[in-house]
């Protein structure tokens, strides 16, 4: 645990001097002299029950640094109660608020189970609030990850991934919140219900099923009919 703290601190490292690419920081700047998002997308990471993890406490403040700067009107934090009993989505609003974020500006996904899912059912989210502009706000490896699951499928989804040197550093001080009412009653871990190879294919969006009209064309449908994985009836968005 500690070789794999000190690697992901070496890499937000590397990624606030520019080593990595400089993508995160232009899409900050054209961020800022552009009308804010209307929500930006926010996904989960394990929460132990007593301490969140740097990983949490970076995407975090990396949103609450998006909204106090007029660079986004609502947040959507993503994620289910995947590795603990803690529903992520609930944990890390709870945190936001406590940093500063209005209740009414947060809206949760608290379905996903891998960081594909992240991103579709937070859209999902978007849609049913109507937010037409909409962004994946994460650190800038999450972000590289996904970016050909968003741009295969045509996601009408920016990136925003975070700019570390920009936000400043998140305080040490962590906000206390009451973890209880985002226990999950029902939870079994995910290892515990998927071998790894199932865990795997979800990792890659192959659990999702799409809504005919979120497919930018109809061979894409057709193929994810093949595989019933299509529903091409009228929906409605279940009530998160």
């Amino acid at each position: 645990m500690k070789v794999v703290s000190f690697l992901f601190l070496v890499s937000l490292f590397a990624a606030s001097c520019g080593f990595i690419r400089h993508q995160p920081r232009e899409a900050l700047a054209e961020a800022s002299i552009s009308e804010p998002y209307d929500a930006v997308i926010v996904p989960g990471h394990p929460y132990n029950g007593e301490s969140w993890s740097t990983t949490m406490n970076y995407r975090v403040y990396w949103s609450v640094y998006l909204y106090e700067n007029d660079l986004a009107k609502n947040i959507i934090y993503s994620g289910g109660s995947v590795h603990s009993k803690y529903v992520e989505a609930k944990i890390m609003a709870k945190y936001a608020i406590e940093l500063g974020i209005p209740a009414e500006h947060i809206f949760l996904d608290t379905i996903a189970e891998h960081s594909t899912e992240n991103v579709y059912y937070s859209y999902q989210v978007a849609k049913k609030n109507g937010f037409n502009k909409i962004a994946l706000a994460t650190d800038p490896f999450q972000n590289k990850s996904l970016r050909r699951f968003i741009r295969n499928h045509q996601l009408p989804i920016s990136e925003l991934p975070a700019v570390f040197d920009t936000m400043g550093t998140p305080s040490k001080n962590e906000p206390i919140i009451n973890a209880n009412s985002a226990i999950n009653s029902n939870f079994i871990a995910l290892k515990q219900r998927e071998n790894f190879f199932e865990r795997l294919t979800g990792t890659f969006g192959k659990k999702i099923i799409w809504h005919e009209d979120d497919l930018p064309n109809e061979k894409m449908a057709l193929k994810y009919e093949k595989l019933e994985r299509l529903i091409r009836t009228d929906y409605t968005v279940e009530n998160f």
